[in-house]
């Protein structure tokens, strides 16, 4: 094989190579939970709550049983509340008076949050904090105090 078949033939293979690599990015970061390509499309808001018993980062947030956001972070807060930090959608306003709660999918599927509109006029603004929350329900506790009769 000549000198100048075999450097073309390696290049093909290196441009085939990088071309491989550069696609698996692409598609790691469109199907994962972080894209750099959407951080300018969302707004951050905080919920905070007193028990966030099964929710994890990536669960969904949902307004009317449609999905418009994420959660990014849950963290203990310094008065032993749970701040949950959601990523939503810039096109979705959500009222300065809106509840948030989390909700389980199903009998036993994932947890999510449901945020329900109020009436204000005034929308939540990137880093504020929605205060009226309603925690999960921990199943086991009721099921737990129904079984030892301790109401």
């Amino acid at each position: 094989m000549s000198l100048m078949k075999k450097a073309s033939l390696e290049i093909v293979v290196g441009l085939f190579m990088v071309a491989g690599f550069l696609a698996f990015v692409y598609v790691s970061l469109q199907f994962g939970e972080f894209s750099i390509f959407s951080l300018d499309k969302d707004y951050e808001i905080r919920a905070e709550f007193t028990n966030v018993s099964g929710l994890k980062d990536g669960a969904t947030v949902e307004i009317a049983g449609v999905g418009v956001g994420k959660v990014s972070a849950i963290r203990l807060d310094k008065k032993d509340r749970a701040m949950v930090v959601m990523r939503i959608e810039k096109s979705v306003p959500i009222t300065d008076d809106a509840m948030a709660s989390i909700r389980t999918q199903g009998i036993i599927g994932d947890k999510y949050v449901k945020i329900s509109e109020g009436g204000s006029s005034k929308n939540l603004q990137d880093g504020d904090t929605i205060y009226d929350t309603e925690s999960a329900i921990d199943l086991e506790e009721m099921i737990s105090k129904y079984i030892f009769g301790k109401v």
